[in-house]
């Protein structure tokens, strides 16, 4: 079958490179990026890329720390571990400095048990999977809630630290409680978050991108 590309009806933009660059162009003269690390300002400027929402970044907060620690632990081959399947689709292999693998432990085996057994959801079960991965890693949520909670519970417990947290779930119900416990968590680990109920995949795969590799 000969393929053909139909008779063109619309006017619109559909070269690749310029469409990113007059997106993010457009993103910096709109959005208000003052208050954030000027390291971070291209993971903000993807995210809202990811999103459409130019007044994401009004509810962004970011660790001062949160570029170098992130981009300094992918650099050293350390893994990103995410609590969503749809997190680790959105990650662009070909922008990992060391082809560095991306976790996600949600279908394993083990978790319909032990959230059965502890009362939670199979997203915060399967994080209790993550410990012998976590040391250095880069810990990213872009769906549940309880997840996220379920991590700094173990930090506090005393599990691994990470490198980096991108805490960014998303929803009605718990999604803003547990991303202001990561922003007021006392063991002061580099992250960066949403305010409120936004969040999602989306967003975190963007983040991660964006601090996977510094070229825009």
């Amino acid at each position: 079958m000969t393929l053909e590309r139909p008779t063109r009806h619309f006017d619109y933009v559909d070269d690749g490179s310029a469409i990113y660059a007059d997106s993010f162009a457009t993103i910096r003269a709109e959005a208000d990026l003052s208050h954030l690390p000027a390291d971070a300002e291209k993971v903000a400027v993807r995210m809202v890329h990811a999103c459409g929402q130019i007044d994401l970044t009004a509810d962004l907060q970011v660790h001062n720390g949160l570029v170098t620690a992130a981009r300094g632990a992918l650099q050293s081959g350390a893994p990103i571990i995410t609590d969503a399947t749809m997190v680790a689709a959105g990650v662009t292999r070909a922008r990992l400095p060391k082809d560095n693998d991306v976790l996600c432990f949600l279908r394993d085996e083990r978790v319909p048990g032990l959230a059965a057994a502890w009362g939670t959801t199979r997203s915060a079960a399967a994080v209790s999977l993550w410990t012998d991965h976590l040391d250095g890693a880069v810990a990213a949520f872009g769906n549940a809630p309880p997840a996220l909670s379920h991590l700094l519970e173990m930090l506090l417990d005393g599990a691994p630290r990470p490198a980096a947290i991108v805490g960014m779930p998303v929803g009605f119900i718990g999604a803003a409680e547990s991303k202001a416990a990561l922003e007021a968590f006392s063991l002061d680990i580099p992250f960066i978050t949403v305010h409120g109920r936004r969040g999602g995949s989306a967003m975190a795969a963007s983040a991660l991108n964006a601090l996977a590799q510094e070229k825009e």
